[in-house]
């Protein structure tokens, strides 16, 4: 895991005012910008960090023969379509490289492992992910892996439960999910990870008045909720669109003249959009309306390349924040491979691909510890392969496999760099980016929090 960008690293308390102790010192401390010197998503510059030349990758879809009674099968419920199918390709991606790795290293517990991946689409129409659930079930999966939206997981999530499918989810943040069932695990930290720093980031900044932006979803409320917490525990003051209020709008909503109205009346002197594809039209408005972009800030489900959508130099300055750590290059270029080589095209953005790696290697792990690739074996593994068991680490698949052959209790910390999956099924620590977004309406990381759940 590459560590190079974020000075010094710090332990936090998520969703308190201890946090606008630390940002200055993580974002600030050192005078030269290590970013500049680090290669980007689509160019990397040195030769030790690319994934080998004679590296041969795998896609092995699964066929109708292969269940969890004879193969380790990874079901997915991931964004093909909807208002997150950016987060779509990097996720699978990560799931694809995860199943080619396995193989690469002679599979699980001698059987072969392969992937099903089926749309889990958005909020909006719940219709997409109760089908794909459905026919996930039937297929006799070893494990499932999404969904991406917190509001599409708590959709499908009794239903995984009531057959005893283990659900990994790499991108549900959603405190309404921690704890929920002993078969939903994740591989991202919950919303008050990120809603504490995101709020005490904002204070930290000099703003004392915060206006939100926010949909009316799990995910956009409870995310809203620790932010202002968070905020308002350094002192600031929410002025719109707070918990309590009722100044939500519906998911898929697509014009905003009276919402931003509202908001800049209300006289905030920074705003938070918390929204998925709902952005593409806010920001233009907040632009018409002559607010000053730089003074907004964004979250994971909006943390997006803009440089196609909006005017040059629309977003310059703002900020947003973004759970998990920044892969290393030599991982980014391998996940990326296998995107090119298995989907035709490279990837253009990260998001979560290191979470749903994990993921589905947390869980070939815990068949292996358990013995067999069903899944109500992985259920009662998985968290003790993630270190649990306070065993010894390792970094990948092979090594770990070994480790656990020799009868040994292994801690598998990978490229997500979260801590071991504690009692409600989450990780007990993990890392937050913040992010600013340049001239070109393009983001880039500039600092690096390591924080702790407090659940």
């Amino acid at each position: 895991m590459n560590r190079s960008r974020t000075t010094p690293w710090v332990k936090l308390l998520a969703g308190t005012a201890v946090l606008t102790l630390t940002l200055a010192a993580c974002g600030s401390e050192d005078p030269e910008p290590e970013a500049d010197d680090t290669p980007t998503a689509s160019e990397s510059t040195d030769e030790e960090s690319e994934a080998p030349a004679e590296e041969t990758f795998t896609n092995d879809k699964c066929t109708g023969d292969q269940s969890a009674d004879n193969a380790f099968r990874v079901g997915g419920i991931l964004p093909l379509t909807g208002n997150l199918a950016f987060l779509g390709p990097p996720e699978i991606a990560g799931v694809g490289l995860a199943v080619s790795d396995i193989n690469a290293a002679g599979g699980v517990n001698g059987s072969d492992a392969c992937h099903d991946i089926q749309d889990s689409g958005d909020s909006t129409d719940m219709s997409v992910s109760t089908a794909s659930a459905q026919a996930l079930i039937a297929s006799n999966p070893s494990v499932v892996i999404g969904a991406a939206s917190s509001s599409v997981s708590l959709n499908v999530v009794d239903n995984f439960a009531d057959n005893k499918v283990v659900e990994v989810s790499p991108a549900n943040t959603a405190a309404d999910l921690s704890g929920y069932s002993p078969y939903y695990f994740r591989t991202a930290p919950e919303d008050s990870v990120q809603g504490g720093v995101l709020g005490s980031l904002i204070a930290q900044d000099g703003y004392t008045k915060v206006a939100f932006l926010v949909f009316n979803d799990t995910y956009g409320t409870g995310l809203r909720n620790f932010t202002q917490a968070a905020f308002e525990g350094a002192g600031g003051e929410c002025v719109y669109g707070c918990k309590g209020d009722s100044n939500e709008f519906p998911a898929g909503q697509t014009t905003f003249s009276s919402e931003v109205t509202a908001a800049l009346a209300s006289n905030p002197d920074a705003i938070v959009v918390i929204a998925f594809d709902e952005t593409k039209a806010i920001v233009p408005e907040l632009a018409a309306q002559g607010w000053d972009m730089s003074k907004t800030y964004y979250t994971d489900g909006n943390l997006n390349d803009y440089s196609e959508d909006f005017e040059p130099g629309t977003l310059e300055g703002a900020q947003g924040t973004l759970p998990g750590a920044d892969p290393d290059q030599a991982f980014k270029d391998r996940v990326s491979g296998w995107s090119e080589f298995a989907e035709g095209e490279p990837l253009t953005g990260y998001s979560y691909a290191a979470e749903s790696y994990d993921a589905v290697i947390l869980a070939a792990l815990a068949a292996i510890k358990g013995g067999d690739t069903k899944s109500e074996t992985i259920q009662k593994n998985f968290a003790d392969v993630s270190g649990a068991t306070e065993g010894t680490e390792c970094n990948s698949f092979a090594d770990c496999a070994a480790l656990l052959e020799e009868g040994e209790e292994i801690r598998y910390a990978g490229p997500s760099g979260i801590g071991p999956i504690n009692d409600l099924n989450d990780p007990s620590s993990a890392f937050v980016g913040i992010y600013q977004y340049d001239g070109n309406n393009q983001n880039s990381l500039t600092s690096t929090l390591e924080a702790e759940s407090v659940n």
